[in-house]
């Protein structure tokens, strides 16, 4: 049970700081949403990322673990559907320069929007769960 609220409230901050870092993602409801989010990204997580794992080895094998995305992005759309106040829309990225590195601005249509939501939902996980071991 305690495993269960720590990795729901991760994936809560999480969902709200990628509302604050990305602007195709809204979030309405307040606190209320992003605690339910948690919850059930966390179910998901537990129960059907493992059969999604299983049933995608064949492509994960052959592109060498990046059919994973696909996966994330699939849990990350089903939440949607089970939360209706976290929407995911197509999006521009504004571009970014540092130090002579140029990524110029880019639209993101939907799908790569799930895709790009549920990268940087991981990595921000990761980040997290780093920070609390640490």
């Amino acid at each position: 049970m305690k495993t269960f609220l720590r990795a729901s409230a991760i994936n809560g901050f999480s969902l709200f700081v990628l509302d604050q870092a990305v602007s195709g993602v809204a979030v309405s409801g307040g606190l209320r949403v992003f605690i339910l989010g948690g919850v059930f990204l966390t179910i998901l997580g537990i129960t059907l990322k493992p059969i999604f794992n299983l049933i995608s080895i064949p492509l994960n094998a052959v592109t060498l673990g990046l059919f994973s995305f696909l996966t994330n992005a699939l849990l990350l759309y089903i939440l949607t559907i089970l939360v209706t106040e976290i929407k995911i829309d197509a999006f521009t990225f504004e571009g970014f320069s540092w130090a002579g590195f140029i990524i110029p601005e880019f639209h993101l249509n939907t799908l790569f929007a799930y895709i790009v939501c549920a990268t940087l939902l991981s990595l921000i996980q990761a980040v997290i769960n780093w920070l609390i071991e640490r």
